[in-house]
């Protein structure tokens, strides 16, 4: 916050702010605003980490200074080695595009101040879906010029590993990130992620259109696009209701266009009995069973498909509870590797309960949840689920389940997201990352620290969750230390060199996409360069061989979109 509170000013004539077209120099990376913009009556921050004193908000069009305030006093931050002040500019409300002037500093990235802000993000975050999926032509239109390609990967065989041989033609779903892999474990929690959005903020997304080739056919555009990434999901379970791990080339292949790649698309197992693996089976039953919810009023046959199949797969991963996956020899494709399937059973538990209201999956949710109950504290990724499963039994409000342990549910996501706001509002970057987070994905990360506020408010309302899982978005959007917008073709400064195959071949980026973000770990070439002096939420460069730095990803791009669904009018 700012030492005291901006006042508005009468309008005065300043050339500081024109288009960046008419500027005679760029914006300043000292400063650092969200490069979409903000709500009017939600809290407007933007942070700059040189030496200021004082702070105006300038009117794009014509420059005209419309609020002038104090910077408050600059706080160090371990994380980047910044010493950062606030400009608190919430007083403005008014609907237009602004930029940030700090006097002997510069002026900052221009930003929308308005209701619908965040519309069109969410439109380039979902249709980054459509730009991913396999097995079909996708063409971004007239919109987006030359962003298109044939179908691809039409020709997939079973591997050795599958215990099985010959062609099996699984096409569909969405390419799993920067390569052209398919993968059933992240696949779960992104589709996951995708229907609860619709669960939670359908009311707000109905009348969006994303174009794709399902608009307009009565199913919300959300779940039309989850729906492509279903099918394939659904036909990677065996007769006997477990589910293959994933569908890959053995070897990842060069930054060619889709259509290029012709190598042999396997769907590949654990190498030997039972072949499917427990993670893979268990997250197929708890997102079948999502989508028996959310499906049903649109297309009760998949609805009442894909509980089937989500049924079948509990039976299966119930009697092979510990088979996990390794990648087979000759595969070194991204592995996806879990040691414990307990949670994403817990999980489907849960689902299960919740969309049909059976003894069985209360009884074993009930058995069960004590051991998951502190994961409440680690956000949800495609490893850690056990958070998703004792969220959805405290939405269920079905007959029968135990009114304590849905209490205790609530009452430790709202404590868990009391620390994790507090710890939000007090970083000088008003992010919710520590240290450790700073790891490959960070941003995903944040995002999903994000959902975690949001469900929390769900449970109890309280506008400190909502403006916490606010400044995470903000920070996505390019409140960060490098004043870059984190995805693709969105703000005046956004990433430009993703590790995205389709983006390389065609050399410029695909919109849309969320990058990866800030990795400590540094475990690529790229990033093993930058001195060890870095800090943190440094150690991030904007190239695109950096594959733990920079990769895009469906299941960060999931958390990304529920974030962003969640600050739709």
């Amino acid at each position: 916050m700012s030492a005291r509170p901006a006042r508005l000013l009468l309008a005065l004539i300043l050339p500081a702010c024109l288009s960046l077209a008419q500027s005679p120099s760029a914006p300043s990376l000292e400063i650092k605003v969200d490069q979409v913009g903000y709500l009017p009556t939600a809290p407007k921050i933007a942070l700059v980490s040189a030496a200021g004193t004082s702070f105006r908000v300038l009117r794009v069009k014509d420059g005209v200074q419309v609020l002038e305030g104090k910077l408050s006093a600059a706080v160090a931050d371990r994380d980047t080695k910044d010493k950062v002040a606030s400009a608190d500019f919430s007083s403005l409300r008014q609907s237009g595009e602004y930029c940030l002037e700090v006097p002997g500093v510069g002026r900052s990235w221009p930003f929308q101040i308005g209701p619908d802000v965040f519309t069109r993000i969410y439109y380039l975050g979902m249709r980054a879906f459509y730009g991913q999926r396999c097995g079909t032509e996708v063409d971004l239109g007239p919109e987006f010029p030359g962003f298109k390609y044939p179908a691809c990967h039409l020709h997939g065989e079973f591997h050795t590993s599958s215990g099985k041989s010959g062609r099996r033609d699984n096409v569909g779903g969405w390419h799993d990130a920067g390569d052209y892999g398919r993968y059933v474990v992240n696949s779960n929690i992104s589709v996951a992620n995708l229907m609860w959005t619709w669960e939670l903020y359908g009311q707000r997304l109905q009348k969006i259109s994303l174009y794709i080739p399902e608009s307009g056919r009565g199913t919300p555009d959300l779940l039309a696009e989850t729906r492509w990434n279903l099918e394939w999901m659904l036909k990677m379970q065996d007769e006997d209701g477990g589910v293959f791990h994933k569908q890959t080339s053995e070897r990842f292949i060069g930054f060619v266009a889709p259509d290029a790649d012709k190598s042999i698309s396997y769907v590949v197992g654990t190498g030997s009995e039972p072949y499917k693996s427990t993670c893979a089976t268990a997250g197929l039953a708890a997102v079948g069973a999502i989508a028996a919810r959310v499906y049903q009023p649109f297309d009760a046959a998949f609805a009442a498909r894909s509980l089937q199949a989500a049924e079948k797969a509990w039976r299966w991963a119930l009697a092979h509870p510990g088979v996990v996956f390794k990648n087979p020899k000759g595969v070194l494709t991204g592995e996806y590797g879990d040691a414990q399937c307990g949670d994403e059973l817990l999980w489907a538990a849960g689902e299960l309960w919740r969309s049909t209201g059976k003894p069985e999956y209360n009884a074993y949710f009930l058995t069960h949840w004590a051991t998951f109950k502190g994961s409440l504290s680690v956000e949800d990724n495609w490893r850690e689920l056990a958070p998703m499963g004792l969220w959805t039994y405290a939405m269920a409000q079905r007959k029968g389940e135990d009114p304590a342990v849905v209490t205790a549910i609530k009452q430790n996501s709202v404590a868990a997201a009391q620390k994790v706001a507090d710890r939000t509002l007090a970083n000088p970057y008003r992010v919710s990352l520590l240290s450790k987070d700073y790891i490959w994905g960070s941003n995903s990360v944040a995002a999903t620290h994000g959902i975690a506020l949001l469900i929390a408010d769900h449970f109890a309302p309280t506008p400190k969750f909502r403006e916490a899982a606010a400044d995470n978005l903000h920070y996505l959007l390019g409140r960060n230390a490098f004043s870059l917008s984190f995805v693709t073709q969105v703000g005046a400064h956004p990433f430009a060199h993703p590790h995205h195959r389709p983006s390389g071949a065609l050399g410029k980026p695909w919109p849309g996409l969320l990058s990866g973000g800030p990795n400590a770990g540094r475990q690529d070439p790229i990033l093993a360069k930058l001195s060890a002096e870095v800090p943190p939420a440094k150690v991030f460069l904007d190239v695109e061989e950096s594959y733990a730095g920079n990769e895009v990803a469906i299941n960060w791009q999931s958390a990304f979109v529920f974030l962003v669904a969640s600050q739709l009018p």
